[in-house]
């Protein structure tokens, strides 16, 4: 009999868990999808504020903004964290065309962050036409010297994660012109990272990596269009001749912040949980897929908490990230900071791939938390979040070194996030509202369950 009992209860602790757990993902939901503050926060951040570039006036603007929004939450602490980041400046917009005979074709291109400027009147040079960096070893110095090295791989359409795709690509973008430079080459101009054929070149870091200053050469971004315009003359003329002018410069780095509001923990104050997005955008556009949406849904969770008159058992913070797209400062610091203090972070979700529709999330962790994870889907099912999968999670918390901690990245429907990633088109009116309001509710929702349960 005392066995009997035994199990009951057993029984009866995980049905009111499970039925407690239910009505909270249901409080959750509810609450976003009908009190969320994160869409008309977006609408501030990228209409009334605009692009964040790291170092610039307006991401200082975004900076002040987020840190006010939070001070209304009343959260125990609203902090911003010193950061040191990089000035890159873009000035006057690119002009490029195609030289083909006596013919001139303008093309749209945009600098790559961190790229030298052409001389004042611009640069003219052959141009050869590669789609990988091993082509330059085969090619060699004898046939590059000189030229402009057009990279043309395309995205790979048959990928369904349009991330792999963007993954297999973006080491042409990235280490193209250090590269390039090492054949002797004018200068690089790289296609445009997206599926989509269009006329907006796609910007992006890249580095020269150990080169030394004098080695530099200008790189840019090239609109899928005009890439495949560009090599369809080039197999009609392969002496044609590309002029490209950019006006970008680069300056001393710059104090910035990351800003971090936080609800200490009821019964254990010294476990950390962060959730966050990177609050810099590029230049081009006003940031709202990138990372806009992640800083407004991370927000949001504290809100949602805090609405909901939710007190957490372990710390939770909301870490707006500077300079992850140009430098990754912000992450960096934030993971300096917290070794400094012995600060001990047992969960990190990071939202950085648009403001889409969620589908679920990817982890970094062990076998028995990924088992956990798994354990919960019948919680997550009623709102369609159904992918579960081990893989990378974000870029700034992938700084993040404690003891044992879980990392998880929120996995929007990723189909039309490289449409708009670093380009003029990434505005706010690409933003569907209940997109965005259900992502911060199931970023809320993972949350909950990792501070109720901890990792294992």
């Amino acid at each position: 009999m005392k066995k009997i009992a035994l199990f009951t209860l057993f029984l009866t602790s995980v049905v009111y868990s499970q039925s407690k757990d239910q009505q909270m993902f249901k409080d959750i939901y509810t609450f976003s999808l009908t009190n969320s503050n994160c869409y008309s926060w977006l609408d501030d951040l990228s209409n009334k504020i605009g692009s964040r570039l790291s170092g610039s006036v307006s991401a200082e603007k975004g900076i002040a903004y987020a840190k006010s929004k939070l001070e209304t939450l009343g959260l125990d602490k609203v902090y911003l964290q010193e950061v040191m980041v990089p000035k890159w400046v873009r000035g006057e917009k690119e002009t490029a065309y195609i030289l083909d005979n006596k013919t001139k074709t303008a093309i749209p291109i945009c600098a790559l962050g961190g790229s030298i400027a052409t001389a004042k009147n611009g640069l003219t040079a052959e141009v050869i036409e590669v789609h990988s960096l091993k082509e330059l070893e085969i090619l060699g110095t004898e046939k590059i010297k000189g030229k402009i090295v057009f990279y043309n791989r395309p995205f790979e359409p048959e990928n369904i994660d349009a991330f792999k795709s963007y993954g297999n690509c973006v080491d042409q973008r990235f280490y193209g012109a250090k590269e390039a430079a090492k054949y002797g080459a004018a200068a690089t101009i790289v296609r445009s990272m997206n599926f989509r054929l269009d006329d907006f070149p796609h910007t992006g870091a890249q580095s020269y990596g150990d080169l030394p200053k004098e080695k530099y050469i200008p790189t840019a971004a090239i609109s899928t269009n005009g890439a495949e315009l560009l090599s369809k003359k080039l197999k009609g003329n392969s002496g044609l001749k590309f002029y490209m002018k950019l006006s970008c410069q680069t300056f001393e780095d710059v104090l910035s912040y990351n800003v971090i509001g936080e609800i200490t923990g009821s019964e254990h104050p010294e476990k950390i949980m962060i959730v966050g997005g990177h609050i810099d955008s590029w230049d081009l556009a006003d940031g709202s897929q990138d990372d806009g949406a992640g800083v407004v849904q991370s927000m949001e969770v504290l809100e949602l908490f805090k609405k909901l008159n939710y007190k957490p058992k372990n710390t939770i913070r909301a870490v707006l990230f500077i300079n992850e797209e140009n430098g990754g400062k912000g992450g960096k610091k934030y993971e300096e900071l917290a070794k400094q203090n012995k600060e001990n972070h047992i969960f990190a979700l990071e939202s950085d791939a648009g403001g889409f529709s969620p589908r679920g999330f990817t982890f970094e962790c062990d076998a028995a938390n990924f088992e956990k994870v798994n354990n919960w889907k019948y919680l997550f099912d009623p709102y369609l979040i159904q992918s579960f999968t081990i893989g990378g999670t974000g870029s700034d918390i992938g700084h993040l070194t404690s003891a044992k901690i879980v990392k998880a990245g929120l996995a929007p429907d990723s189909q039309r996030y490289f449409d708009y990633h670093h380009a003029a088109n990434d505005t706010f009116d690409a933003v569907n509202k209940r997109e965005l309001e259900l992502g911060a509710a199931t970023m809320a929702s993972l949350m909950y369950l990792f501070d109720q349960y901890g990792i294992d």
